[in-house]
């Protein structure tokens, strides 16, 4: 069995919604909402670890009343940094596999997260190939500084997925050097565990500006697939 780490915890001020974006209303349901109804509707996630903005929390707990939501969960406040949201999560976790996702994401589907569980391997991520040229650059001076080959790079998405013991590991040997990661797949990496990807897609992407949240109510108003 799964637990599902659901991070909840971002306040979204690009969105300037006046409220955490995953509370802002797509298509008549809060975004943290659909990432709910995705992970309840699959037998292998027997809990939910969320996470919440300060201030917060009985806004949420509401949320999974009201919408019905059938797997358990855990509450537990946000951190600092996505990092330590994630550090401080995985203790919660009662599974030796562990699912990562976050509500920013709101187009993710049941067969996302059912893809990741059948992959082989303990740890994945879903990516997407680049479809621009990503040049390395120093913001200093302005001056762009080599070449990167974009074949050999991915946009990396979630959900993910990982042995506990193992994206635990990874977060000691980042907290034991000093290493803060805006992901786990790269940390993961870095902190020398096998970590591969399966092929994304391109709706599935975070929800960030005012632009997004319009793009995600046009993509979720059609006919989903993969349910």
């Amino acid at each position: 069995m799964y637990s599902l780490i659901l991070l909840n915890g971002g306040i979204g001020s690009r969105v300037a919604a006046g409220q955490p974006k995953q509370f802002v209303s797509v298509n008549g349901l809060p975004i943290i909402v659909y990432s709910l109804v995705a992970a309840d509707a699959v037998d292998e996630i027997d809990e939910i670890i969320l996470n919440y903005p300060e201030g917060w929390r009985d806004d949420v707990e509401k949320l999974v009343v009201d919408y019905a939501v059938r797997k358990p969960v855990t509450y537990a406040p946000a951190g600092a940094t996505r990092h330590e949201s994630v550090r401080s999560l995985l203790p919660l976790a009662r599974n030796e596999h562990v699912l990562l996702h976050e509500t920013a994401r709101p187009l993710v589907t049941a067969a996302d997260f059912r893809r990741l569980i059948a992959s082989p391997h303990d740890n994945v991520s879903f990516m997407l190939p680049i479809p621009f040229t990503v040049a390395p650059v120093d913001p200093a001076t302005g001056k762009v500084t080599g070449h990167l080959e974009r074949d050999r790079l991915r946009n990396v998405q979630l959900p993910q997925k990982y042995r506990l013991s193992d994206l635990a590991d990874a977060h000691a040997y980042a907290e034991a050097n000093g290493l803060i990661f805006t992901e786990d797949g790269t940390l993961a990496t870095v902190a020398g565990k096998d970590v591969y990807f399966l092929d994304g897609a391109d709706r599935n992407f975070k929800v960030t500006t005012a632009t997004d949240v319009r793009l995600a109510g046009f993509l979720l108003g059609g006919d989903d697939e993969g349910e």
